[in-house]
């Protein structure tokens, strides 16, 4: 899971994965969450983007991969602006993607959704 240093080191995202889904969430490591949160709030904050930053992030998620990651969560709005699922071999989970999707599922009465 990729987000803000609050996002990834507090419980009160991951924790509710772990609880609700039984999933085990990888994070980066404490230098590397420094990284993601830097350029969140440095670039992408500020419209920033910047290939440098998005190879740093490219880095990380094969790090996580190699400790055993089967899919990213773009747990921050930001970080859909430098990464895609086109950028990895293994599923991207854009949240800010899935939560549009679900109000407007919710919106138009969609049984399924809720």
């Amino acid at each position: 899971m990729l987000g803000t240093a609050f996002t990834m080191e507090e419980p009160f995202y991951k924790g509710r994965l772990v609880d609700r889904f039984g999933l085990e969430v990888v994070v980066p490591d404490e230098a590397d969450r420094v990284v993601i949160h830097d350029i969140i709030y440095n670039e992408l904050c500020l419209g920033i983007i910047n290939e440098h930053s998005k190879k740093r992030y490219l880095d990380i998620i094969d790090s996580l991969i190699r400790k055993g990651a089967e899919a990213v969560i773009l747990g921050c709005t930001e970080i859909a602006m430098l990464i895609s699922k086109d950028d990895c071999n293994i599923p991207i989970y854009d949240t800010t993607r899935l939560h549009a999707e679900a109000a407007v599922d919710y919106a138009l009465g969609d049984e399924e959704s809720k």
